[in-house]
């Protein structure tokens, strides 16, 4: 689960948790932290919305599989534009004339 923290005292309180209940954070990135999906992890979280409302936003993740949530396509382009020859060349710039798919194409494709 992700749990982001958006006010001080929210943010405090995310602190406070990941000190006292080191088990059911995988992950803290100052205002927000990967809980496991346990119990504990929902507790965790469920008390702080109760106690910061809207101030504490929580969301339901799930791991990427790249070969069987990514098209083949995007994985090709990834992989070509990080072996570029000229590592400041944009994506667009890169893709332009090639078979890979332009930033339009991906923008408008959910996985």
């Amino acid at each position: 689960m992700l749990v982001i923290a958006y006010s001080s005292a929210a943010r405090q309180h995310l602190r406070n948790l990941a000190n006292t209940h080191e088990e059911p954070f995988a992950q803290r990135f100052g205002r927000a932290a990967l809980l496991a999906e346990t119990e504990l992890g929902a507790l965790l979280a469920l008390r702080m919305r109760e106690r910061h409302g809207p101030d504490v936003q929580l969301a339901r993740t799930e791991p990427l599989n790249e070969f069987a949530d990514v098209p083949d396509r995007v994985r090709e382009a990834a992989s070509a534009y990080a072996d570029r020859d000229t590592p400041s060349t944009p994506y667009e710039k890169f893709v332009a004339g090639t078979s890979h798919p332009p930033v339009d194409a991906l923008r408008g494709s959910e996985l």
